[in-house]
């Protein structure tokens, strides 16, 4: 059996980790991405989002901890469930001080040969909605990306990271992330390579079409307990010639094409009612995850 992460020498290859959720962390699996990432040496690890569960001041401090521990370079997006829920004061004003032990790492652009790794800020402190776990892209938000893109050098290309997937209309109807239409059309125009995301806890690799062409969007699953239809797991992405190939890592050797939901779901709960999206594994829970 060949190795998932042997890679060509004209490739570059990145660890795609999202929702690890410290406060209800799956110990096993984070211990296996890291000793993972040990080994394989990857050029870079983004991890898009939700690194605790209700960022209490002692999940922060466990997921520093373990973020810092990784000797590669590592970027890091804010999920919803990052911005305080017990200080609304600081939720308002200083929504990322407890991310101070790692903001360098923050919204971190790295530039690696031929692709760069380009923030998108998805996670809203307060919207005009009830739902604020939902995404948002600001105008102020979007032009920062598209600055950055812009100003990559020559024949160097994009992948976007952000929390939310980039859709505005999912299997239920609603939207998940305002704004992301305006978005994808944007990236569109400046040929991306992919939109790396979270949110929903199960992978996924799928192509939308805008007006200025398809972007691909490719999801990571969890690292967490809250489990939504599939086993934890990371994606392991092999970058070549301006191409991506996905590979869903998980402990129980699932292949990747049963690891993957074929349509965005609204959150990451465990699908409920008849059409929402299920991957081929089926591993739903008999109970909702908890929420500690």
């Amino acid at each position: 059996m060949s190795d998932p992460a042997a890679k060509r020498t004209d490739e570059r290859l990145l660890f795609h980790l999202s929702d690890i959720h410290f406060g209800l962390v799956d110990e096993g699996a984070i211990a296996w991405v890291a000793a993972e990432i040990e080994r394989c040496r990857p050029d870079a690890v983004a991890i898009t989002g939700d690194l605790t569960m209700r960022a209490r001041h002692r999940e922060f401090a466990a997921a520093c901890r373990w973020i810092s521990a990784l000797d590669v370079p590592v970027t890091v997006e804010v999920g919803n469930h990052d911005m305080p829920y017990f200080n609304p004061i600081e939720r308002f004003v200083t929504p990322y001080r407890r991310f101070r032990a790692i903001e360098g790492l923050i919204e971190r652009e790295i530039e690696l040969p031929g692709v760069a790794i380009v923030p998108l800020k998805t996670a809203a402190r307060a919207q005009w909605r009830l739902n604020w776990s939902k995404g948002w892209i600001t105008g102020r938000a979007l032009e920062k990306c598209l600055a950055m893109i812009d100003a990559l050098p020559a024949g160097t290309r994009a992948l976007v990271t952000c929390h939310h997937p980039l859709v505005e209309v999912g299997t239920r109807g609603t939207a998940l992330t305002r704004g992301g239409n305006k978005a994808l059309a944007e990236l569109a125009k400046r040929g991306v390579v992919a939109v790396l995301s979270g949110h929903v806890h199960d992978a996924f690799d799928l192509v939308h079409d805008t007006p200025n062409g398809p972007v691909r969007m490719i999801g990571a699953g969890t690292l967490s307990q809250r489990l939504r239809s599939t086993p934890p797991s990371f994606n392991e992405l092999h970058i070549a010639g301006g191409e991506v190939r996905v590979v869903v890592r998980n402990l129980e050797h699932v292949p990747t094409p049963d690891m993957m939901i074929a349509d965005v779901p609204e959150n990451a709960l465990p699908p409920r009612t008849p059409g929402e999206p299920v991957a081929p594994v089926g591993r739903v829970p008999a109970v909702d995850p908890p929420v500690h």
